[in-house]
C-alpha cells in the first residue's frame, strides 16, 4: 500500500479510536441512549469508509497484479470474500 494511503488510514483509525473512547465515557456517564446510538452509527460509518479505502487499494494494486501474473482464481476468491463481508 502506498505510504500516503497508509498515513491517511492510520489517521482515520486514530480518529475512530478517539470516538470509541468517547463512547465508553458516554456509556459510563449514563448518556441518553439515542445520543450513544448516534455516535455508534458514526463509528460504523467511519469503519466502513476505512474498509472502502482498503478495498479500493487492493483492487487497484494487489488484485490487478494477481490477474496479470495468472492468479485469476485467487483474485476472484478474494474479491468475492470481501464482497460477502461488506454485505453483512
Amino acid at each position: 500500500m502506498e505510504s500516503s494511503n497508509t498515513k491517511k488510514l492510520v489517521r482515520r483509525l486514530k480518529i475512530i479510536e478517539g470516538q470509541i473512547r468517547g463512547l465508553q465515557t458516554m456509556v459510563a456517564d449514563g448518556t441518553y441512549c439515542i445520543d450513544v446510538i448516534t455516535q455508534t452509527s458514526a463509528v460504523k460509518q467511519a469503519l466502513s469508509n476505512v474498509e472502502d479505502i482498503l478495498l479500493e487499494n487492493h483492487l487497484g494494486s494487489c488484485a490487478i497484479k494477481q490477474v496479470q501474473s495468472g492468479q485469476v482464481e485467487k483474485a476472484k476468491r478474494e474479491i468475492l470474500r470481501v464482497y460477502k463481508l461488506k454485505r453483512r
